[in-house]
């Protein structure tokens, strides 16, 4: 048996304990690699990416702002609207239009019987019947003058009393004028007529109400509502970041919750010059056809007025995440020693009041980072 001298005996100990402790180091080393991602962070192998589907692409500068998105109101043309009213007191006896009918300017609405009617009639008869009076007293007096029959006094009162008679018989002359529309069959009986050519738009009174004049002093109420919905306007509220952007002859693009996937197109023909002072925006006014009438009065739209572009470090919306009050986004950093993709979450500030698919990036991204760009979804509930 051979002899084996102490430092030998040491040193083969030494090298049966590094035997026996390896593999246990080995375990360890193992553990440290597979240990969990920190709590902002996602690791993934690549096979787990591909099964995922994750888009990742460098941060570069891309055309942004190319629309302005803004909310808008359906409202009537102001042209081709009209809001009858009656200009006599008196009591419906018949309707004569009906919602949805179609009306040229003129025809009958709706008969009223008023005694506004024959009272303004009888006032101008007597009106005719003192002017007339009146006129020949001022020639009596003007000969009596002229032959120094007369004195200067009584020509001056028969003129004054003859102006006063003109006077009146204007007022009454013009005050039936105003109710020209009464039928002849009968002297208390106006007859409310159409004043512009459209369609019945809505109707707020029935035979045997009682309505107030217009004129009487009263609170007057809208009868009839006609109008022309062959044009409407869209209204849109524009924030006053975008005003320098949205010029007069803006194409509009509006769509509205009933008809989606329709798109109206029209002209801004007018921006306002003053900002609302709760909201802070501007009407934009935007004429858009309607020949088959799908627009309705007061339908909420949403508006977009293509703008000019201007090129900007940007994200796509589809990369953004809301988890909580923050913004993030995921950006792949590198990898792990065992060669898995690191993915960081990490809190942005991008400019979301422009309209478009990119946004520009205003903190805590640099040019040439990649970013998940789709998929990131899947990484926040991961976390």
């Amino acid at each position: 048996m051979p002899v084996i001298s102490r430092r030998s005996y040491v040193c083969a100990c030494l090298v049966a304990a590094l035997v026996i402790v390896a593999p246990g180091c080995h375990r360890q080393v193992a553990v440290t690699a597979m240990a969990a991602s920190p709590t902002t962070e996602v690791w993934l192998a690549p096979e787990q990416v591909a099964a995922a589907k994750l888009v990742v692409e460098p941060l570069a500068p891309q055309p942004v702002g190319g629309v302005v998105v803004a909310s808008g109101r359906v409202t009537f043309d102001d042209l081709h609207v009209a809001h009858v009213l009656s200009p006599v007191t008196g009591r419906v006896i018949k309707i004569q239009a009906e919602p949805g009918q179609r009306v040229k300017k003129g025809d009958p609405l709706a008969l009223i019987e008023s005694p506004d009617v024959a009272s303004a009639y009888s006032d101008l008869a007597k009106a005719q019947a003192d002017f007339g009076a009146a006129e020949k007293d001022a020639n009596r007096q003007k000969e009596l003058f002229d032959l120094r029959a007369g004195s200067q006094r009584d020509f001056e009162g028969a003129q004054a009393t003859h102006g006063k008679a003109k006077a009146e018989l204007d007022r009454a002359r013009k005050k039936t004028r105003i109710l020209r529309g009464s039928s002849s069959g009968s002297n208390q009986t106006y007859t409310l007529r159409a004043p512009i050519d459209g369609e019945i738009i809505a109707r707020n009174v029935n035979p045997g109400a009682e309505v107030q004049g217009q004129y009487s002093g009263g609170t007057e109420v809208e009868l009839f509502t006609v109008g022309d919905l062959d044009s409407v306007w869209v209204l849109a509220e524009v924030f006053e970041m975008d005003l320098r952007r949205v010029k007069t002859g803006t194409e509009c693009l509006a769509s509205v919750v009933s008809y989606p996937g329709r798109v109206f197109r029209g002209l801004a023909d007018w921006v306002s010059n003053t900002l609302d002072p709760a909201t802070h925006t501007s009407k934009v006014r935007c004429k858009i056809a309607n020949p088959d009438r799908a627009l309705k009065p007061e339908m909420y739209a949403t508006v977009t007025l293509p703008v000019d572009r201007q090129v900007a470090l940007a994200i796509p919306r589809s990369a953004l995440l809301r988890l909580g009050d923050q913004t993030v986004v995921f950006v792949e950093v590198g990898k792990t020693p065992d060669g898995r993709l690191r993915f960081e979450r990490r809190p942005v500030v991008v400019n979301e009041e422009l309209g478009g698919e990119y946004l520009p990036v205003q903190r805590n991204l640099a040019q040439g980072e990649r970013i998940v760009v789709s998929g990131a979804i899947l990484l926040s509930v991961k976390l």
